[in-house]
């Protein structure tokens, strides 16, 4: 397996964003936005691009759960929210304006996801193990 590398975790970083914004952002432009707009029906293309969604939303939560555990996910989800209390602390952030407070949100749900699926590279690179489902038999 390569090095990870900054440019490797910006592109999971990009791809976790892409997901995120996908699936609901509060641009209005999102897979949540477009179901609602002909619920209850669901138009043929709206069940595969949802499929898609799913498929992607199962890859990322199951490599970051599997990567971090629960412990890891749980200190992630703390992080990022003793993060947003620094920031409305300082006033660089408002509560009051929601879609600010949804677009960080989503950015920091988007890190963390990013952070699941380079967790291994990182774990590999300080302790010099690799995982037991990476050896190689013979």
């Amino acid at each position: 397996m390569g090095e990870l590398g900054i440019g490797g975790f910006l592109l999971r970083w990009l791809a976790a964003i892409v997901l995120v914004g996908l699936t609901y952002n509060p641009a209005g432009t999102s897979f949540m936005h477009w179901v609602a707009e002909t619920f209850p029906r669901v138009e043929p293309l709206q069940a595969v691009a949802g499929v898609v969604l799913l498929g992607g939303w199962v890859f990322f939560l199951r490599s970051t759960w599997t990567a971090l555990g629960s412990v890891g996910v749980l200190l992630g989800v703390a992080f990022f929210a003793a993060v947003t209390w620094l920031f409305v602390s300082w006033g660089w952030l408002s509560l009051a304006d929601t879609g600010i407070v949804t677009w960080v949100a989503l950015a920091m749900l988007s890190f963390l996801l990013a952070i699941g699926l380079s967790w291994s590279h990182v774990r590999r690179r300080v302790t010099g193990q690799s995982p037991v489902d990476e050896v190689g038999s013979g």
